[in-house]
């Protein structure tokens, strides 16, 4: 009889991250689940055999902390999921969007570094997967969302790079990109989302992607067709279709 998964989770707090909880808690995994409101978190980890670190992935001191909790409690995970992020829209004219460019960009960028850091050494030992949640918008860059393009192209660089690091010590590295998925982050969009996912199909699909140990991959499968469009559209075509797109609201995230 194989022993039960351990599994830590950013970002569980809500969205895909919830799901992703949900989804391997339903298996019997044991959990930890990392996220800014410990409201949600509570809400996630509802009959769930769950630790709850309350957490923001920007602060690497704090993610350290809820690592180490961890892997005191319940011991080295067999799979980390970084899925942990922030998505608003952004202008560079704006002298006020400055701020929103960097906690993007910690978030997005740095939090992967800042999840997966403190568990590498233990990891190595046992083998597993970390396991990034990256974004199709990262393939091309989209107006009024700079940031948040920059960061999830940076974010799937980084994973290719961190993969290629620990191919020697059976550690696998899995880089999902999603299209849309209904969560939260999404919810205020003001455009039409093709292919948009409810956040538990997207959790069945990224796990399927840890289980295979799949590199890359784009979810949905309509949504990667459109991600290889969009990677070979010639620079003039891009513009001209997508200068005046629709643009994601701005704010500061919460």
């Amino acid at each position: 009889m194989s022993l039960p998964l351990k599994v830590f989770i950013t970002g569980a707090s809500s969205g895909l991250g919830a799901a992703l909880a949900q989804h391997y808690g339903a298996h019997g995994a044991r959990l930890g689940l990392a996220g800014r409101r410990q409201d949600g978190l509570e809400a996630t980890a509802a009959g769930l055999d769950a630790r709850l670190y309350q957490a923001d992935v920007r602060d690497a001191a704090a993610m350290q902390a809820a690592a180490d909790a961890f892997m005191r409690e319940v011991g080295a995970p067999d799979i980390v999921i970084a899925a942990a992020g922030i998505s608003v829209g952004t202008l560079t004219e704006a002298a006020e969007d400055s701020a929103v460019f960097r906690a993007v960009m910690d978030a997005n960028v740095l939090g992967l570094v800042h999840t997966f850091q403190p568990f590498i050494a233990a990891m190595q030992t046992r083998g597993g997967v970390l396991c990034g949640i990256s974004s199709v918008a990262g393939i091309r860059g989209l107006p009024g969302g700079g940031a948040y393009s920059a960061s999830k192209a940076a974010a799937t660089v980084y994973l290719e790079a961190l993969r290629l690091e620990l191919k020697g010590r059976d550690i696998a590295v899995v880089t999902v990109a999603p299209g849309y998925i209904d969560t939260p982050m999404t919810q205020v969009n003001p455009y039409a989302m093709p292919f948009k996912m409810r956040a538990h199909t997207a959790a069945n699909k990224v796990a399927r992607c840890i289980e295979r140990r799949r590199a890359y991959t784009v979810i949905p499968w309509q949504m990667a067709w459109v991600a290889r469009l969009l990677k070979w559209l010639p620079i003039p075509v891009y513009d001209s279709v997508f200068e005046r797109a629709p643009r994601k609201p701005r704010g500061l995230p919460t």
